[in-house]
């Protein structure tokens, strides 16, 4: 009887069994969409007007990808994608940290002032200050250009904010060890806590380059030709040439979705850590 009662205790409630179905009504509703773009770039134009319509093709094929690459130079604007996603994901994290570490650790006259300031920044949106950023990048001749995409974007506020946080959860024995030891500032922070807030740098990380990997509005404005244009706007290019050609539009969403999903499976277990501990405090 005891061992009846131990085995029913460990059975799932079944409010919880009816969480576990929501959950996965919701997964499947982010999955299916994924699936059904990876399915289309992989079928002929033939074969897009079936009916029923055919989640797994029974012809798949990389036609579509070849296509991609003969249309517009695609291996371009894919290079020019990862190389600003990159600089600026790497600059965003370094400004980021080395200012949250100043705001939460040094003391000075109007830091908690200056603090304020950089949370004001961030109601303001993007599309206000777009216009007078596109006029100071013409007036020194960097229309069309891929620093025109970086340069613009190497410091954010939310980053500053998520650091300081996450620094000020950083024990101060800490530091003050590093000191005994002869340490600088700038020592103590490369060699301790810079290490300390990689949960923090991940997480930073990873939302600035999907913010660079996706932005549109912005390279839209500075970086029209194709020598200079990414991603984004090559594809919505690719679906003003190919409104029929939903195959070929797929296989460059396929592109683009990749990177984010594996740049996320690979820092994925310092999120939770990076979101919790920066939000404290």
């Amino acid at each position: 009887m005891t061992t009846q009662l131990r085995i029913r205790g460990h059975r799932p409630s079944l409010s919880r069994r009816l969480g576990w179905v929501v959950l996965g009504v919701f997964a499947l509703s982010m999955i299916v969409p994924f699936a059904w773009t990876l399915s289309t770039s992989l079928q002929a134009r033939e074969s897009l007007l079936r009916i029923p319509p055919e989640l797994i093709p029974q012809d798949p094929g990389f036609d579509s990808y070849r296509r991609l690459t003969e249309v517009m130079p695609f291996g371009r604007i894919v290079l020019n994608s990862v190389v600003v996603a990159v600089v600026i994901t790497s600059l965003q994290v370094l400004t980021s940290a080395m200012a949250g570490y100043g705001l939460a650790r040094f003391e000075f006259r109007g830091r908690q002032a200056m603090f304020m300031l950089y949370l004001g920044t961030l109601m303001v949106p993007f599309q206000v200050t777009v216009v007078p950023l596109f006029i100071g990048m013409s007036r020194i001749g960097w229309v069309n250009t891929l620093q025109a995409l970086i340069v613009p974007s190497i410091a954010s506020a939310f980053g500053v904010f998520l650091f300081r946080q996450y620094f000020m959860q950083m024990p101060m024995e800490m530091e003050e060890a590093a000191a005994i030891d002869g340490a600088g500032p700038w020592r103590t922070f490369w060699r301790i806590a810079f290490p300390f807030a990689r949960p923090a740098a991940a997480t930073h990380g990873l939302l600035a380059f999907m913010a660079a990997w996706n932005a549109y509005l912005w390279p839209l404005f500075i970086a029209r030709d194709e020598q200079a244009m990414t991603l984004p706007v090559g594809l919505a290019a690719l679906h003003g040439r190919f409104q029929t050609d939903w195959n070929v539009v797929m296989a460059g969403s396929v592109v683009a979705v990749l990177p984010v999903i594996v740049v996320f499976i690979a820092i994925q277990k310092h999120i939770s850590e990076g979101l919790l501990l920066g939000g404290g405090k």
